[in-house]
């Protein structure tokens, strides 16, 4: 029954019974890269310094994230209309747009492409079940519930380090959301 289900390691036992042994839970399925998570903290330097322009190489001593991986952020994140560079000695990025007018969605979009949960969701569906599919629409109302709930973030949003972090239950259970320690 189990023998095949990520995230889980069997031992048969004496007899006919399997027990399972060591749950290792199965990687997360909706998570940003960490491509995405560094774009993001680039963002957030922009906006605590907006109105300057920020030039890569001191984003990069700023943040921690190396020059090459910052080079690569801000072309992705300038080629989508998030950031605006400036050339010559002074020159640098800053942010197109207020950071309340960017959104989650907006930072996904620039460098993950957009948010599909399931290839029937994507603008360019090349599932070959998805005529006789049961669940599909299913999915994609759970696709546009969480591109909305994306859309409705801001970046102004995401620097508000003092509001209160969100209580999640599972299974009737609550889920404590914990900063990790470094």
């Amino acid at each position: 029954m189990y023998e095949n289900h990520p995230g889980y390691s069997l031992r048969r036992e004496i007899g006919l019974k399997w027990s399972l042994i060591d749950f290792q839970p199965p990687d997360p399925m909706l998570r940003i890269s960490k491509l995405t998570d560094y774009g993001t903290v680039l963002l957030a330097h922009l906006a605590t310094n907006r109105g300057s322009v920020c030039s890569a190489a001191e984003v990069a001593t700023a943040t921690g994230i190396a020059m090459p991986t910052v080079s690569k952020l801000f072309k992705s994140l300038g080629r989508a209309g998030l950031v605006v560079s400036t050339r010559g000695a002074n020159g640098g990025y800053q942010l197109s747009r207020a950071p309340s007018d960017i959104s989650a969605a907006d930072v996904i979009d620039a460098l993950e492409g957009p948010v599909s949960i399931t290839e029937c969701s994507a603008s360019d569906s090349q599932c070959e079940h998805e005529g006789v599919c049961s669940v599909g629409g299913a999915w994609q109302r759970i696709n546009v519930a969480i591109r909305h709930a994306l859309d409705e973030v801001s970046l102004h949003d995401l620097l508000r380090s003092s509001r209160p972090v969100p209580q999640f239950r599972f299974g009737g259970l609550p889920i404590s959301v914990e900063k990790k320690d470094a």
